[in-house]
């Protein structure tokens, strides 16, 4: 059986007899007592839930995290909200089972990303901090990982290769603005860009597709960790200044900008600065790329209200001509969080 439709296709009343990827199942139980579950099923376009209220034992070994199912049943609204409603899972051999169709991935070619950082990382002139960005982007255990990354759980840049394609976006935007403000360190600046998200490496994991947090992530926090590893392999390279060293880890401590963010601190150079606005503005960007990624005109219309971004948003879709190479697979905004 071979994929036919995908979530963002997917509208009230539509009936549901296809495959889809088991990102979540949740055990509830009824006020009399009577045990169910909540399924939650995604595809490269996205995700939907829905609760399962018969035969829960059962299903939940159907239902295994990170397996392709064969779900039947129907859409319906919820508190105004797409909701599976599910009537029956199937089992189904995984041999046969296209995982492109059910991972979201970056638009962006992975190789050309890494060809145009790499390029990035050769034009920092500063030596240490090219020594130390060679250490994790030339010859590095980090190297092949951060590619596929992902940077984050869900709202901005969710899917595979997305810890590239922001990390890369954010350095561009920043080597473009370095020239344009007077006094501005470019090295500096370009490697809290390339590293400020870095610990994101330890902090998330991706098994079968499904993301979440490690238990240093949950702990620490990429922050945190990002400075760590920075840290680390500072003390790798001789002679490295201890100065150059922290305020490399004060771009990365304080790039959510507020305390209240999850920064320890707030931005207290011109650098960190900088590098905590491009940052949360490639992170709302992104969002707003992945909404009009799945309008199907370019007539601007009202959004549903947007969580995240805590508003609504007048917008138009690509359009044919870039609807090609601007398909997105939609990752569905949910509370606000941290980017």
């Amino acid at each position: 059986m071979a994929k036919r439709k995908f979530i963002h296709m997917l509208h009230e009343g539509d009936l549901l007899d296809d495959l889809f990827l088991v990102k979540a199942v949740k055990n509830g139980e009824t006020r009399a007592g009577k045990p169910y579950l909540v399924l939650t099923v995604m595809d490269k376009s996205g995700e939907i839930s829905g609760p399962i209220w018969d035969n829960a034992a059962h299903y939940q070994g159907i239902c295994v995290v990170g397996t392709v199912v064969h779900c039947l049943g129907s859409v319906q609204l919820y508190r105004d909200k797409a909701q599976f409603k599910i009537d029956d899972v199937r089992s189904v051999s995984q041999d046969g089972v296209d995982l492109s169709d059910f991972l979201p991935t970056s638009r962006r070619c992975r190789e050309e990303m890494a060809a145009e950082l790499q390029q990035l990382v050769r034009s920092v002139k500063n030596p240490f901090l090219k020594k130390l960005l060679g250490l994790f982007f030339i010859k590095s255990e980090w190297w092949s990982q951060f590619q596929e990354a992902p940077a984050a759980k869900g709202i901005h840049h969710a899917y595979i290769g997305g810890l590239m394609e922001h990390s890369l976006s954010v350095c561009k935007a920043a080597d473009s603005l370095a020239s344009h403000y007077e006094g501005i360190d470019r090295s500096l600046l370009l490697v809290g860009a390339l590293l400020h998200d870095i610990g994101k490496l330890v902090e998330l994991k991706m098994e079968c597709g499904v993301v979440d947090y490690t238990v240093q992530g949950r702990l620490k926090g990429h922050l945190v960790i990002g400075s760590e590893m920075v840290g680390n392999a500072a003390a790798k390279i001789r002679d490295f200044p201890e100065d150059l060293v922290s305020q490399v880890q004060h771009l990365i401590l304080s790039h959510h900008g507020r305390q209240e963010f999850g920064s320890p601190t707030v931005p207290m150079t011109v650098e960190a600065f900088l590098l905590s606005f491009l940052d949360d503005l490639d992170a709302k960007m992104n969002i707003i790329e992945q909404l009009r990624s799945k309008m199907e005109n370019e007539q601007l219309s009202w959004t549903d209200y947007q969580r995240s971004l805590e508003r609504y948003l007048y917008l138009g879709g690509f359009g044919k001509e870039s609807s090609g190479s601007m398909q997105a697979e939609f990752i569905s905004p949910r509370q606000p969080t941290l980017f």
